[in-house]
């Protein structure tokens, strides 16, 4: 080995950048992990809420909802009951979730509800007809469910 060579300086530099890419690595693993679940509870919320309504269980549904006092529960089955505007559920396909931009502590969470069961196929145009799209809001703190503002 002569006094110009230098290997051990260079192993220093592969260890180092071993290093930096496995931290790297991490950190956009841990980051893809936090944007594919960062919405779950909600959605597991609204889920809840859907699976309560396809069973027919109004008045647990009304108490997933969580609705202020001005929402009564007559109000709820005119929206939600067998004969109200997005009844009958009997199936639900949860569409996505997003941060509304002027909300700080609500997510949208978009549901297409169909009064047939199972669940139309897309090609399915005349049952697909009959598919409602709706946005509910679940607020982050209580988990309380509301219609956009």
């Amino acid at each position: 080995m002569g006094l110009l060579d230098a290997k051990v300086e260079e192993d220093r530099s592969k260890t180092f950048r071993h290093v930096l890419y496995s931290i790297i690595l991490t950190v956009i693993v841990v980051l893809g992990i936090w944007w594919l679940v960062r919405f779950h509870s909600e959605k597991v919320t609204v889920e809840k809420f859907m699976n309560t309504l396809v069973a027919g269980q109004t008045q647990q549904a009304y108490q997933i909802w969580k609705a202020s006092p001005s929402y009564a529960y007559k109000d709820f089955l005119d929206d939600w009951g067998p004969n109200g505007y997005y009844g009958p559920v009997k199936s639900f396909r949860l569409a996505g979730a997003a941060e509304p931009r002027k909300s700080l502590n609500s997510v949208a969470v978009t549901v297409h509800i169909s009064p047939y069961t199972p669940f139309p196929a897309d090609q399915d145009s005349a049952d697909n007809n009959k598919t409602k799209e709706v946005v509910i809001w679940v607020d982050r703190k209580d988990q309380s469910l509301s219609f956009p503002p």
